[in-house]
């Protein structure tokens, strides 16, 4: 009965654990250049036509700028070998900052238009396709 209690109890702790570290607030993200900044609006996805989640949009703001950041989900880069991933801010008139990597992640350049609407954008080429996402409009 003892050994019994002590393995409920530690299963018990290691299920408290595994929520309490997935349900934490993700650490602050770093801006190049900027330091820590403040997303801003909710988060995009890009998509295969497959259905399959390939990506993450954001946008953020701080030191006075914009900036979007795409990150490429663990799961697409298992499955494809090689690819191009873009960012850029969006606003009514044009698309600013756009940077684009072969990484897992990329932010765009910075943007003076924390005084317009903006949206984050990112774009996931590979093979002969290309997917984008987009963050809602924030103004």
């Amino acid at each position: 009965m003892r050994r019994l209690l002590s393995t409920t109890v530690a299963t018990l702790a290691l299920a408290a654990g595994l929520v309490i570290s997935t349900s934490s607030p993700a650490a602050a993200e770093s801006a190049p250049g900027c330091g820590p900044v403040t997303q801003i609006g909710s988060t995009g996805y890009i998509t295969t036509s497959t259905g399959q989640t390939a990506a993450s949009v954001k946008q953020f703001k701080g030191c006075g700028k914009n900036w979007a950041y795409v990150y490429v989900w663990q799961s697409f880069r298992d499955t494809y070998g090689s690819w191009k991933v873009t960012a850029w801010i969006k606003t009514s008139s044009q698309s600013v900052g756009s940077s684009t990597s072969s990484g897992s992640e990329v932010w765009s350049w910075p943007t003076d238009t924390l005084y317009v609407c903006t949206q984050g954008g990112g774009q996931l080429e590979f093979g002969s396709q290309s997917h984008y996402g987009y963050t809602d409009t924030r103004c």
